[in-house]
């Protein structure tokens, strides 16, 4: 798959933040956090109010044509942005929106000379705007939020001295120099010897991380302790953070099923309430027999207003960004609002072992001395060896300091899918496993054939001399990550692993997991996989690396990666990427997936639930134009309170 290139210049954070709808124009206020966007508002209803009084009190020379201009003036600061809208979308060819609604309604209200009425509509239509802004940009908060993480220069080591330049300048393999409280503006490999950084904006974890020279650090960590040194491993365009700034802003671009249904919905919907409108003018001229054509015109008017889909059409894509911002703020990032909703309906897990609920790093567990050697001297017989290879098993094992004991290996070979054989201090040493010891003849007992864990058995001057046992850490949040899975409403979860079947059982049971298999490699677990699929309820998240289990993960109905920070590959291949590696973040994107669908679907019952009592009342003249302006402004301003709960919940 070839990897999308993020355009920098798109990234960086606008002072302006609009909402789009679907004729592709943008609509209201450019920046709802300026007082100045308040300003017509705020004339309009100083106007209306002091008009309303006026009527009230019945001053006589707010008579005829005196309080028409008045009520006029009143009106435009807020009609006219939407009548020239609604215009627009005419000559776009885009006829029933709600633009036009509003103007007909209002319009049609000075006609029959419901002044006050006329200017109220679109002015609480206007208010509910910017009401509306207002939580779009709370919604976009997060995101903004991330997008000023993105670090503005960078200062390399160049012809002998460090120099401020853009990081989209600065090239593989450069020196960068970060200073305390500065971000870290490409990723690389930690020159200096430690240093403590802030990674919450990629990891959405406070808890500042240490690490050690050598390791790898990515764009966008903050550096908090002492200047330190980075060698530049990837450009700012294939970094880290630009990585997960072009995933999080086009996540919504992949719109849910239950968003898409309301947007096709609402294009049906107007015309039809439009056309019905007309009717509730003129069909009562056949039927009724004191028809007045103006108390009939009244109420198709309200039926107008009262048909505007605005709170479906804002709070419902409202609702899905505050569910994606939310997870995002957590460290799990969904690659649109449709995996919000496959996530609502997974009731089967099934997981990899090895860096999902372990930690992918082997730790010498046990050892066992059947030599005359001293404990430190018989390891240095085997980590003489160990040191010729590359093997995970080896590296774990070179872990093991033996102080002031430096043994050195000769005519190391390696046995293939065996071990290691070699000399040292005159010794004939083998490293391996049993088939090694039973090809050279030599006896092991019976006991070592039933450990579980990986073990390297060794053998001096053909002599069994002892064996080490190794064993991969579980994660520390693996119980509880299980434990939650299950709450969240999972009936089953399954691990699938290419680790030995029987350290994959130990695992499985030590976390009550309902069934385990190992020694896989990646087709196998794929058939796994299909062969659940088969079963027309079972709706599956596949949980891997991103790396080897890339066939699982996109077979699945949802895929999640863990640790997708530094992979490339989980954030190609992956739904879901869960950046802080824990798998407790499983669950809590399930239920922040479902608290998401149940918010959108009490949304669309307030707004329908609503809409259709006044519509009734309306047509039948039992609802004025005030009940109108609450079915429309008041139930979408519902709607987006309740929407932007989502943004206020503790996911604990």
């Amino acid at each position: 798959m070839k990897k999308k290139k993020v355009n920098l210049r798109e990234l960086k954070p606008k002072s302006a933040e609009v909402h789009t709808h679907d004729d592709g124009h943008n609509h209201g206020h450019s920046d709802s956090s300026s007082f100045g966007t308040y300003i017509p508002a705020i004339i309009s209803f100083t106007m209306l109010i002091i008009g309303i009084g006026l009527d009230y009190f019945d001053i006589a020379f707010f008579k005829d044509w005196v309080r028409i201009a008045w009520y006029s003036i009143a009106y435009l600061p807020v009609g006219f942005p939407v009548i020239k809208e609604g215009w627009k979308s005419i000559i776009r060819r885009n006829f029933f929106t709600e633009f036009l609604l509003m103007s007909i309604a209002t319009i049609g209200a000075f006609a029959i000379g419901e002044y006050p009425e006329g200017v109220a509509v679109m002015l609480f239509y206007a208010v509910g705007e910017l009401f509306q802004n207002a939580a779009v940009n709370r919604a976009k908060g997060n995101i903004k939020a991330l997008l000023d993480v993105r670090p503005k220069e960078a200062n390399v080591f160049r012809d002998g001295d460090y120099k401020s330049v853009s990081p989209e300048n600065v090239n593989i393999g450069e020196k960068i120099q970060i200073r305390v409280g500065e971000k870290i503006p490409l990723d690389g490999v930690l020159l200096s010897e430690k240093a403590s950084l802030n990674t919450a904006a990629l990891t959405g974890e406070s808890k500042p991380d240490s690490i050690l020279k050598k390791a790898k650090v990515y764009a966008g960590s903050i550096n908090l302790e002492s200047v330190i040194e980075v060698e530049v491993t990837n450009t700012f365009e294939d970094s880290s953070i630009a990585r997960i700034l072009d995933l999080v802003q086009n996540a919504t671009a992949r719109k849910s099923k239950t968003e898409l249904f309301i947007r096709q919905f609402a294009r049906i919907y107007t015309p039809i309430v439009v056309f019905l409108a007309i009717g509730v003018t003129f069909l009562p001229y056949f039927f009724v027999n004191d028809y007045v054509f103006q108390d009939w015109l009244y109420r198709a008017l309200i039926f107008l207003v009262i048909s505007c889909p605005c709170a479906l059409v804002i709070s419902i894509p409202l609702g899905y960004f505050g569910g994606l911002g939310a997870a995002s703020r957590n460290g799990i990032l969904f690659k649109g609002a449709s995996f919000l909703d496959a996530m609502t309906k997974v009731n089967t897990v099934v997981m990899d072992k090895t860096g999902t609920v372990t930690k992918g790093v082997f730790k010498i567990k046990e050892i066992v001395n059947n030599s005359a050697f001293a404990e430190a001297e018989f390891m240095q017989y085997l980590l003489a060896i160990e040191e010729q290879s590359t093997h995970p098993i080896a590296k774990a094992l070179l872990e093991y300091k033996v102080e002031g004991i430096a043994f050195e290996a000769t005519q190391v070979s390696e046995v293939a899918g065996k071990g290691l054989k070699g000399t040292v201090n005159g010794k004939t040493v083998l490293i391996g496993n049993n088939a090694l010891m039973t090809a050279n003849g030599i006896e092991v007992p019976t006991k070592t054939k039933t450990i579980v864990e990986s073990i390297v058995l060794v053998a001096i001057n053909g002599k069994f001399s002892g064996y080490v046992t190794l064993a991969d850490e579980l994660k520390e949040d693996a119980h509880d990550a299980i434990k939650q899975i299950r709450k969240s409403g999972v009936s089953k979860i399954i691990m699938l692993s290419g680790d030995k079947d029987s350290i994959t059982q130990k695992v499985a049971q030590e976390l009550s997991i309902d069934w385990a298999k190992g020694g896989l490699l990646p087709e196998d677990k794929l058939n796994e996989v299909e062969a659940l699929k088969k079963h027309s309820n079972t709706k599956i998240a596949f949980i891997g690396d991103g790396i080897n289990d890339a066939p699982v993960l996109a077979a699945s109905d949802v895929g999640m990666a863990m640790g997708g920070l530094g992979s490339d590959v989980a954030i190609e291949t992956a739904d879901v990427i869960i950046q802080t590696d824990q798998p407790s973040k499983i669950a809590r994107a399930i239920t922040i997936g479902r608290s998401t669908r149940k918010i959108v679907w009490q949304n669309i019952i307030l707004a329908f639930g609503i809409k259709a009592i006044v519509l009734i009342l309306g047509a039948g003249g039992l609802a004025t134009m005030w009940e109108a302006v609450f079915a429309d402004v008041g139930v979408a301003l519902l709607a987006i309170l309740n929407a932007i709960r989502l943004q206020r919940m503790k996911w604990s």
